[in-house]
């Protein structure tokens, strides 16, 4: 999963790291790229009333196949404001839902994980500030996809955060050895 607006920021060269380690590796790939496929991320009000009922809106039903069909998801995407963009962020609000993420049984009061196909969870991303901002704001975004997203996946999935700190008045050579980092990452 992509999210950045810029088709040549640092982000879509990080992406593209991946996508040759993944590929070289001999991994199955399936990638969206959530601004150039057009995604909406509105939840709208028609989607909330529906929200326990089981099954994706249709329009983000293909998101959702391959939510369920993946053994690891890699979400490449800037940190902004402390977490993901909220592009990324309404992906995850209409396809991890019901019947695809998680099932609410009749009368319960506990979700059950829908997702135990995944196994791990890799998310490769940048900030503008330095990793002390971030401990000290409370790493919002890795805590999601650590505590809440893995929950929803196979008991013993992972995850693995992968920062690149400081991109804003960081040297050429510095967003080399990220790029080697991240490649090396999934080999």
């Amino acid at each position: 999963m992509h999210c950045h607006p810029d088709p040549s920021s640092f982000t879509a060269a990080t992406r593209d790291r991946v996508m040759q380690a993944l590929e070289r590796r001999g991994d199955e790939v399936r990638l969206h790229d959530l601004y150039a496929d057009g995604f909406d991320p509105l939840f709208t009000a028609g989607e909330r009333e529906r929200h326990l009922q089981p099954g994706p809106d249709p329009s983000v039903a293909r998101y959702a196949e391959d939510l369920q069909w993946c053994r690891q998801l890699v979400l490449v995407h800037p940190t902004w404001w402390s977490g993901q963009p909220a592009m990324l962020k309404g992906w995850i609000d209409r396809v991890w839902v019901d019947g695809v993420a998680w099932h609410l049984p009749p009368g319960g009061n506990q979700l059950r994980r829908g997702l135990r196909n995944v196994r791990r969870i890799v998310t490769v991303t940048s900030h503008g500030s330095g990793r002390l901002t971030n401990a000290v704001e409370g790493q919002v975004g890795k805590q999601l996809v650590r505590r809440t997203l893995r929950s929803l996946c196979h008991p013993l999935a992972r995850t693995k955060w992968i920062a690149f700190y400081e991109i804003d008045t960081a040297p050429d050579e510095a967003r080399r050895a990220f790029l080697d980092r991240v490649e090396q990452a999934f080999r």
